[in-house]
């Protein structure tokens, strides 16, 4: 690949996760702090992505690869998300608020899978070139974390400008980016394949049907993390939170580099279960901040477990999706694994969260609100330890050629940098 298009690829990818990164880590203190949302909102809010990961793949599978160029349909979608954004942060009402970042996540999950899709086209070994594309995106989430902080807008609408103007900008570039038309105007698309769901089949093996039922229940308790982690460091007095939470990022891009390494020395029953185990320590260790043992290095240590809690899990998963499935089903199996995960998982998680938010409220006389934050951190830590122990007992590695250091590295480009941080 030549230079020149790796410098362009790496653009792309860098504006496309910082976009996201602007607005979703700190989210959530914006509308506790100053729209003064409940509990319950914000968690519905936090699920706008994965409303947009179950509908998306639709406007992915059954028009953007039939019968659009890539490059144009991300610009038309970049750009009719950053009118979206910009409109989300001139509202205080929760109904128009949650209307508009509904519909702006439906068009920007679907610039996720078009991005991957449009790299894959144009490297000349997806081996190795895709993932060092994509580290890209896990330095745009840092970068705009870092911003949001040090500028201290958090609690402001100004997160979401800022995310409009780089869509914006993302928009206008996508029309530079190589051309790169649908493979396949003939062939019908189904509705099934669009989704994955002709991968349903694959339920049949035990393992998989674990793993599958594993992988939804985990992101329960995990949205948890996404919805309240910003909202508990401010809280509870750190500066600069947005900029502190990019350590989860750089944990992340340093696993996402060991994970062959890991993956020939522990197999991958191992791999996923301790991520699972990471989950739990990380929740663990903020209730324990928030019953009284106040070290900072306990919250940093949470923070800088994302490499494990993402790489070992997610990532694992998606190399075990595509190692089990038949080469007909690989496709649609990750589709399926996608919908179950980031969609239904991450939609029941952020209900629950905000639930459990809203009723860990404390009004204090003065007007303050705080949360019990020993109880919003316990529930998911003891769910995550659940789910660890009933997946230990039930799931099994049959494949020893899943652990293959040969295999690994090209398992790496079916997966994006991690958006959690």
């Amino acid at each position: 690949m030549k230079t020149s298009l790796l410098v362009r690829l790496w653009v792309m990818a860098f504006v496309q996760y910082a976009i996201w990164g602007l607005w979703y880590v700190t989210m959530g203190t914006y509308l506790t702090r100053t729209l003064h949302f409940s509990g319950g909102q914000v968690g519905l809010a936090y699920g706008t992505p994965a409303i947009g990961a179950m509908i998306s793949p639709l406007l992915v599978g059954l028009v953007a690869d039939r019968f659009f160029a890539a490059e144009r349909i991300l610009a038309v979608l970049h750009l009719i998300g950053a009118g979206l954004l910009f409109f989300v942060s001139t509202t205080t009402s929760f109904p128009i608020f949650y209307a508009g970042l509904v519909a702006h996540t439906i068009g920007y999950m679907a610039t996720l899978a078009l991005t991957n899709s449009l790299t894959l086209r144009h490297v000349t070994d997806p081996g190795r070139q895709f993932p060092l594309v994509m580290l890209m995106g896990s330095v745009g989430w840092i970068a705009a974390g870092l911003v949001i902080g040090q500028a201290e807008v958090e609690a402001l609408a100004t997160q979401f400008q800022w995310a409009a103007i780089a869509s914006a900008a993302m928009g206008l570039y996508c029309l530079t980016l190589p051309h790169t038309p649908p493979l396949d105007r003939e062939r019908s698309a189904t509705l099934g394949e669009a989704l994955g769901f002709d991968a349903l089949k694959l339920l049949r093996n035990r393992s998989f049907a674990v793993f599958l039922l594993g992988s939804f229940l985990i992101c329960v308790p995990l949205s948890f993390y996404f919805s309240w982690a910003n909202v508990f460091l401010n809280e509870i007095g750190v500066k600069h939170a947005a900029s502190k939470m990019t350590l989860g990022q750089v944990s992340d891009v340093t696993f996402l580099l060991l994970m062959p390494l890991f993956v020939s020395r522990l197999g991958v029953k191992r791999m996923l279960l301790l991520g699972m185990f990471a989950w739990t320590v990380r929740f663990g260790l903020f209730d324990l901040y928030a019953t009284g043992l106040a070290w900072p290095a306990l919250l940093y240590a949470g923070i800088a477990m994302h490499g494990i809690c993402y790489d070992f899990f997610f990532v694992m998963g998606r190399i075990y999706v595509d190692r089990r499935a038949p080469e007909h089903l690989r496709a649609t199996a990750q589709g399926l694994l996608a919908f179950v995960t980031l969609g239904a998982g991450m939609f029941v998680g952020t209900w629950l969260s905000g639930m459990i938010g809203e009723s860990s409220v404390i009004r204090r006389t003065d007007g303050t609100v705080l949360h019990d934050w020993s109880r919003i951190w316990i529930i998911p830590s003891m769910m995550s330890g659940a789910v660890l122990i009933v997946f230990a007992l039930l799931f099994r590695d049959e494949d020893q050629e899943l652990v293959e250091p040969a295999g690994v590295e090209s398992d790496l480009v079916a997966c994006p940098p991690s958006f959690e941080s």
